[in-house]
């Protein structure tokens, strides 16, 4: 069986920056194993199956591996799948869904000049929760760092997110947040996969931006240049530690990976009081052909 794909470099406006995602197209045949070997083959952060859509409204169905495992939702390959879709079927209006474990990822849809889709926001589908609260001791340890690089004023470490589990932590400055480095020991006695995809790390930087790191060594993503899933835990995080009605910022990622990434984050509270939140970027197409599934 041979299968369509694309590539694209997701959260940048140059080629070969950002977070580089397959998408599969044509897959309904195959079972989660084979999806899980051909992510494997591509070795990307996450690669995309396009299945056909099972409920109204929706223009597809997707699955999302790491090379490691599946996972209910992601950021960037959901901005990445909703762009090269929406060229892909030539979506006139400006919005999309896209269905899949976690519940339907609606997409807004922005274009260039000539008409072409080019960027995509899309808001996480479950709101912010929280779910653990591990030591800055524990953290520090997975990181390679001193306990005194985590920082708790602004929020302790914590695990949650808006449809990944995901671990938080604050770091003290650049220095720090360059000398990260993950203990493969340490995530399995502190962070397990069963508890969270891996770690997300941010630092403050002086003009209202952050600058962040997300290692998720347990399934399979040693280090991801830009984390969608993980940035709009991290705006209902910030969002949820001020008490405030809404924010927006925009984080850096992949600096240190030679993959400059760049996310614009939403977080606001919803009529219920629960923290919704947004993220949004550019999509350049990379790459297609075929890959042969046996």
């Amino acid at each position: 069986m041979q299968l369509e794909f694309e590539t694209c470099d997701v959260f940048t406006e140059a080629r070969f920056g950002g977070n580089p995602l397959a998408v599969v197209h044509g897959g309904e045949g195959l079972d989660g194993a084979a999806m899980q070997r051909v992510a494997r083959e591509f070795n990307l952060s996450e690669t995309v199956f396009v299945l056909p859509a099972e409920a109204a409204g929706a223009v597809a169905r997707i699955r999302i591996f790491t090379p490691g495992a599946e996972i209910p939702f992601a950021g960037h390959p959901n901005v990445g799948t909703a762009v090269m879709l929406a060229r892909r079927f030539g979506v006139t209006g400006d919005s999309l869904a896209l269905d899949q474990a976690a519940g339907r990822v609606v997409a807004r849809l922005s274009r260039d000049a000539a008409g072409l889709v080019v960027t995509a926001e899309i808001e996480a589908p479950l709101p912010f929760a929280t779910t653990a609260h591990p030591a800055a001791e524990a953290v520090a340890e997975c990181l390679g760092l001193p306990a005194s690089a985590v920082l708790t004023t602004t929020h302790a470490p914590v695990i949650g997110g808006c449809g990944n589990s995901m671990a938080f932590a604050e770091l003290a400055d650049l220095s720090a947040l360059a000398a990260a480095t993950p203990d493969i020991a340490g995530f399995r006695r502190h962070l397990p996969a069963s508890a969270c995809v891996g770690i997300h790390l941010h630092v403050a930087l002086p003009d209202g931006r952050r600058r962040a790191r997300m290692f998720g060594p347990l399934v399979g993503v040693p280090e991801d240049p830009a984390t969608g899933s993980a940035n709009v835990g991290l705006a209902g995080l910030l969002l949820h530690a001020s008490g405030g009605e809404r924010l927006a910022f925009e984080v850096e990622q992949g600096i240190e990976m030679g993959r400059p990434s760049r996310l614009a984050l939403r977080a606001w509270r919803d009529g219920s009081g629960a923290i919704r939140a947004a993220v949004g970027g550019g999509v350049v197409a990379v790459s297609e052909g075929r890959i042969t599934v046996t």
